[in-house]
């Protein structure tokens, strides 16, 4: 009986949590930007940099507001790396990790 009460909580929906006012004003000042031409699109930012880390997997990224500052994480031989982007412009800033 345990095991499928277990079961039933686990497939049980999860309740979606809005996120924080912060995080969703970031994420509309960030579309505005991008709309308005004064940010480059992910994709653009991407096709920029994944190429340039031979070796390692793309896992993500961040984009910083209002500096527009993307960060794009890799992971090679076990370690992550960031590597900081201008959004404005595609330029990398610069690079953490190894």
């Amino acid at each position: 009986m345990l095991p499928s009460l277990l079961l039933c909580g686990l497939a049980a929906p999860a309740i979606a949590q809005p996120p924080p006012a912060d995080q969703a004003r970031d994420g509309a000042v960030a579309l505005q930007a991008r709309r308005q031409g004064r940010l480059l699109p992910l994709p653009e930012i991407e096709r920029r940099v994944v190429p340039t880390m031979r070796d390692a997997q793309y896992i993500g990224f961040d984009l910083e507001m209002p500096s527009g500052i993307y960060t794009l994480k890799f992971l090679k031989k076990g370690a992550v790396i960031w590597v900081d982007v201008d959004g404005r412009t595609g330029q990398i800033l610069g690079r953490t990790g190894r």
